[in-house]
């Protein structure tokens, strides 16, 4: 079991991507935001442990890292923030679920394939400006 805390984000995003390349179940201990009986979430987050297929990691439009995964249990698919994740083990149990077809647009998610990527994407918008500037933008001038 590697704990997520004494690594950085880099090696998790690496360690996981290799289960992905492998297609290879991952266990999953995570905090999750726990439900009331009518379904409205609480706030209180709770943790969790569950054995996944993860088939999908994305940066979402506020900037989360979401690992996409089939979950082995109840064979439903889940969505986890890698911020929200304690720890993972990594298996050498082969994928048995099918995975969902994409029907996403491609123009809503921004689809990150490897670390490098992921670094890149965070780089860019974090140094790149937040609107497209012209010749003429003369706020610009010091």
């Amino acid at each position: 079991m590697k704990n997520t805390n004494r690594q950085t984000t880099t090696r998790t995003l690496a360690d996981l991507y290799r289960s992905i390349d492998r297609q290879h179940v991952t266990t999953l201990t995570f905090l999750k935001e726990e439900k009331d009986d009518a379904g409205k979430k609480t706030g209180r987050l709770i943790e969790t442990v569950r054995s996944l297929e993860i088939y999908d990691i994305r940066t979402t439009r506020e900037g989360h890292i979401v690992i996409k995964a089939m979950d082995r249990a109840s064979g439903e698919s889940r969505t986890i923030r890698l911020d929200r994740v304690l720890s993972y083990t990594l298996h050498r149990i082969p994928f048995t679920i099918d995975r969902p077809e994409a029907t996403t647009p491609a123009g809503n998610v921004i689809v990150v394939r490897s670390a490098a990527q992921l670094i890149a994407r965070e780089l860019g918008r974090d140094y790149l400006p937040a609107h497209r500037l012209t010749r003429s933008d003369t706020t610009l001038a010091a």
